[in-house]
């Protein structure tokens, strides 16, 4: 982790710069997948399916007799945490539920809003490596609240042709039964697209690696909608002199764990809590069973002594990190000065991973730079927004004249003319 000493603001833009990768051979690759899926449907996934995960699928839809056995592989203790954690997430995000009001705009004009679940949408879960059951949750848990009529979830299977344990159990409990074993940018394409077997979904939903990121990109532009831009995990730690820099390199590490493409900053203020931090990376990452991917993503990252904490605040900002931690006992005082981030962890005891699995918070966030103008995964991002307006006699009356002021003046008499008939009536 390479650590940077009097860097003037000038500088900052090329210093919050993201890992980059070569775009235009990804664009071709994942173009090609799309491509295929949506010609040959199950026989490309089959393909896929052999060539990326090394399994010979016959059927994609795991059965409910792979779902009870995979419920006697779980641990009562991890079981009893993904419970708590569940209720967790469903107490935080029923709490977001609205009730609209209807607003008399104008005499006998009324408007109101109405929350509607987007009826099909599309859970995309990463297995691999790092099978995130948690994220089952994240994303299942808002999907029910909401009443989504069709919930489909697409994870890859290991060479066995075996879903992780753990997340059939979440799935289960949480009440998803339409579970597929495909991954990578192939699932994502048969979601936006559907194929014999899984059914077409309106939006998708899940982090991913590059080419799943790619992907839900790229069908974005064909009219399927999804929860956001996300690229590589990242988190950025503000730290003053009463941060602690044993925690604050736990943190660092738990991000830089997920991939050797993750990112993680660390700014401060002062320069021994820098100096014992990167002393405690040293030794902890050794310990860790991810030790060399925790290794190329601390190579991508950077650490940067700065004047004070307000401009602390200010780079974090022009960055805009996917996760923030404020490690500093007075933490709260800096609230009003977040503008940009996914998600936000005050103080030395708010450690990312809370976040990540069972404070309640929603832990799909935006990355790369998109804290700036997306918000995290929440239960509006399963619902639309509908608007409605219900105009009486007295209604047109109060405002026809006005529209059809403006209707002329735009040159568009049609409209003017649906004012015009029914003042004429009155």
């Amino acid at each position: 982790m390479e650590l940077f000493k009097n860097i003037k603001q000038k500088d900052w833009s090329t210093m919050v710069s993201r890992p980059t990768i070569d775009k235009e051979q990804l664009d071709q690759i994942v173009n090609t997948i799309l491509k295929n899926v949506k010609e040959d449907g199950d026989n490309a996934l089959r393909a896929y399916t052999q060539k990326f995960d090394n399994v010979d699928l016959a059927e994609f839809l795991v059965s409910e007799a792979e779902i009870q056995k995979a419920k006697k592989l779980v641990s009562k203790e991890l079981m009893q945490a993904i419970n708590i954690a569940k209720q967790n997430i469903e107490k935080f995000h029923k709490s977001q539920f609205i009730e609209e009001q209807v607003i008399e705009t104008s005499v006998g004009v009324e408007c109101w809003r109405k929350s509607v679940a987007i009826e099909k949408v599309g859970l995309y879960i990463p297995g691999g490596s790092a099978p995130l059951f948690s994220t089952v949750l994240m994303l299942g848990v808002p999907a029910k609240l909401a009443n989504c009529e069709e919930i489909v979830l697409c994870t890859p299977s290991n060479d066995q042709g075996e879903i992780n344990p753990a997340i059939l159990y979440t799935a289960n409990l949480i009440g998803i039964t339409k579970i597929y074993k495909v991954g990578g940018a192939q699932a994502v394409a048969a979601m936006a697209y559907g194929t014999e077997t899984i059914p077409q979904v309106y939006k998708i939903f899940g982090p991913g690696n590059q080419f799943v990121t790619k992907a839900k990109e790229l069908v974005q532009q064909s009219g399927i909608s999804i929860d956001m831009p996300a690229g590589p995990s990242e988190v950025l730690v503000i730290a003053d002199k009463t941060g602690n820099p044993e925690y604050i390199a736990a943190d660092l590490l738990s991000q830089a764990e997920h991939g050797a493409d993750s990112q993680v900053i660390l700014l401060s203020d002062c320069e021994n809590i820098l100096t014992q931090t990167l002393i405690q990376l040293e030794k902890q990452v050794l310990l860790l069973p991810r030790s060399e991917t925790a290794k190329k993503a601390l190579s991508n990252s950077k650490a940067f002594l700065l004047n004070n904490m307000e401009e602390c605040m200010d780079f974090s900002n022009l960055y805009a990190p996917e996760h923030l931690i404020i490690a500093s006992n007075d933490a709260s005082k800096y609230i009003d000065k977040v503008i940009n981030a996914g998600s936000v962890f005050l103080g030395n005891y708010s450690c990312e991973s809370a976040g990540d699995y069972a404070s309640g918070t929603n832990h799909t966030l935006p990355t790369n730079g998109y804290a700036r103008n997306y918000s995290g995964v929440s239960l509006d991002s399963f619902q639309k927004k509908i608007t409605f307006q219900k105009i009486t006699k007295e209604g047109i009356q109060a405002i026809g004249p006005s529209i059809e002021i403006m209707a002329e003046s735009e040159q568009l008499f049609a409209h003017k003319n649906a004012v015009t008939l029914r003042l004429k009536d009155l």
